[in-house]
C-alpha cells in the first residue's frame, strides 16, 4: 500500500508541534502590504501582522500559484506516495480550485478535499487525516473521516471591527450596506457555501449572548474540541468567552487559543475571536 501524505495551507491552526510530529506540509499563501509581498508564516509572523493591523494597514491576501502546489505534490510522490491535500473553504479563497488544477497537472496521485473550513476547524480534519495516513487508512476512509469531522466542526468569528471584513467583500453586499450605516459587533458563521452575519449589536454584549446560545445548544451534544483563534484578544477576554461557551458537560474539552494566522487576521482584522467547536454530533438543521 503506498504511503500517504498531507498537504494543507497557511491558513490552518496548527501548532509547530503538530506540525512536526505529523509530517504535515503547508502551501503558503501570501499577503500584501502597501505594495510589499510577504509569505505567511516564512516572511511575516501572526505578530507582525498583529503590529500592521494597529497601524492602520489593510493587508490584502493572494492564493498560491498554481506552480507551487505542483513541485509540492511532485515532491512529496517522488518516492511513490500518495498526497491528500485539505485546503482552506472556497467560500473564502480560490486556494482549493489552484490545488484542483495542480492535481491535474502533478505527476503524484493527488486527492484534493475541499475542507470548507478554515483555521481550527481545517485543523481537525488535517490531524485526523494525518493519524489515519499513519494508522494505515485508504484515500477513501481519509475523505469519509474529514466529511464526517465537517459535520460535527462549527466556525463562528466574533468581529469587533467591521473595516477589513468589508474592504475583503467577505460578506454580501446587502450585509455591507446595512453594517456601515452604523458602529456593529457582529458575528459571522462559516456555512459549506456561504459565510452569513447571523447576530448584530452595538456592544461586547452580544458576543457574550451568543456564546451563551451555543451553550443551550450542546446541553446534549457535548463539545470534545475548542479553539479561540484570535486577532490579539486578552487572556482574561479569552477566558470569559471560554466559560461562556463551554457547558457543563464541555469541561473536559480540549483547548487552544493562538492568534489566527496572518490570512484569516487579515479579513477579520482585530480583537476578532474565532469560536470553533468540534462537537459529539453535528448541529440540528435549523442551526446549519
Amino acid at each position: 500500500m503506498a504511503n500517504i501524505k498531507i498537504v494543507t495551507d497557511s491558513s490552518v491552526q496548527l501548532t509547530p508541534a503538530e506540525i512536526k510530529e505529523n509530517n504535515i506540509t503547508i502551501v503558503p499563501l501570501t499577503i500584501e502590504i502597501n505594495g510589499q509581498t510577504f509569505v505567511d508564516g516564512e516572511t511575516i509572523t501572526r505578530e507582525e501582522l498583529v503590529e500592521e493591523l494597529k497601524k492602520g494597514n489593510k493587508p490584502k491576501t493572494s492564493q498560491p500559484a498554481v506552480g507551487s502546489f505542483v513541485d509540492v505534490f511532485d515532491r512529496l510522490g517522488e518516492d511513490g506516495s500518495q498526497v491528500v491535500a485539505i485546503l482552506l473553504s472556497d467560500v473564502l479563497s480560490g486556494t482549493y480550485q489552484t490545488a484542483v488544477s495542480a492535481a491535474e497537472m502533478s505527476s503524484t496521485d493527488v486527492t484534493v478535499i475541499n475542507s470548507k473550513s478554515t483555521d481550527r476547524g481545517e485543523a481537525f480534519q488535517v490531524l485526523a487525516a494525518a493519524k489515519d495516513a499513519a494508522a494505515g487508512k485508504t484515500v477513501a476512509e481519509i475523505q469519509a473521516h474529514c466529511k464526517d469531522i465537517l459535520e460535527r466542526t462549527t466556525i463562528d468569528v466574533l468581529v469587533d471591527n467591521l473595516d477589513n471584513i468589508l474592504s475583503g467583500g467577505r460578506l454580501g453586499k446587502m450585509a455591507s450596506m446595512l453594517t456601515k450605516l452604523i458602529n456593529l459587533k457582529v458575528i459571522v458563521r462559516l456555512r459549506e457555501n456561504s459565510l452569513d452575519v447571523v447576530k448584530k449589536g452595538r456592544s461586547r454584549k452580544t458576543f457574550f449572548k451568543y456564546c451563551a446560545e451555543l451553550k443551550e445548544r450542546h446541553q446534549d451534544n457535548s463539545i470534545q474540541e475548542l479553539s479561540l483563534s484570535n486577532v490579539d484578544c486578552s487572556d482574561e477576554y479569552l477566558e470569559k468567552v471560554k466559560d461562556a461557551v463551554l457547558p457543563e458537560n464541555s469541561k473536559d474539552a480540549a483547548y487552544i487559543a493562538r492568534l489566527t494566522s496572518p490570512i484569516i487576521m487579515t479579513h477579520t482584522g482585530l480583537n476578532a475571536i474565532g469560536v470553533i467547536t468540534l462537537a459529539e454530533k453535528p448541529e440540528p438543521d435549523e442551526y446549519k
